[in-house]
Formats: structure tokens, C-alpha cells, sequence
């Protein structure tokens, strides 16, 4: 039954992760594609985990590093530049930590998403 909750918590984390980066993807750049949106997190969540086991240890650098190659991610799966990557990143971050604190207000749920690092 743990395996399956896991499961559970993962795929709600995502989701609210992609809904993060959907709407900072409508925001900045006005486009409409969840699947895109869902990708990115998930290939973020990824990225996030294999770079910062690789570089995380570094004090200030490891984590750097890591924020560089998250919004390296959105660079590639997003048109715009490095400028509206770090504004697609830092638009999801906020959404997503709105969404979380509204769910946690509620009752519903626990402070924490899938792709989008920090929440």
C-alpha cells in the first residue's frame, strides 16, 4: 500500500508543479500547452534530482548550479530565452507556492510539488 501512496503523491506533486508552469508559460509567453507544461515538470524533477545529487554538496555553488540547469530545462522546452526561462521559473515558483498554502489553508494536502524545486 505504500508503493501505491507514493505513487499517489508523486503524480498530484506533478500536477501541481505542471499547473505551476503552465501558468507562468500562459503569463509570460501566452502559450496554452499542458502537456508541454507537464513534461517540463516532470524532465525538471529529473534534472533537479540527478544534478543536485551531483553538485548539490557544493555549499552555494551545488545549488546554483542546480537552479541553472532547472531553468536550463525550461530554456529548452520553451521558446524565449534565458530571460523568460528565469521568468517562467520564478512565475511557476510563485503559483505553485499559492496553490500549496491555498490547499494547506483548506486542509488539503501537505506543502510540496513535483518539478518545480523549493515548494
Amino acid at each position: 500500500m505504500a508503493l501505491i501512496d507514493s505513487i499517489i503523491v508523486f503524480l498530484i506533486g506533478l500536477l501541481l508543479g505542471a499547473t505551476g508552469i503552465y501558468i507562468s508559460a500562459k503569463l509570460i509567453l501566452g502559450t496554452e500547452d499542458f502537456g508541454n507544461a507537464f513534461m517540463t515538470a516532470l524532465f525538471g524533477a529529473i534534472v533537479w534530482a540527478v544534478v543536485g545529487f551531483l553538485f548539490g554538496w557544493i555549499p552555494l555553488l551545488g545549488p546554483l548550479i542546480t537552479l541553472l540547469a532547472w531553468v536550463g530545462l525550461i530554456n529548452s522546452m520553451y521558446e524565449g530565452g534565458w530571460v523568460n526561462a528565469a521568468s517562467i521559473a520564478l512565475v511557476a515558483w510563485i503559483s505553485v507556492l499559492v496553490i500549496l498554502y491555498l490547499l494547506a489553508f483548506l486542509g488539503i494536502g501537505s506543502f510540496e510539488a513535483i518539478g518545480v524545486p523549493g515548494v
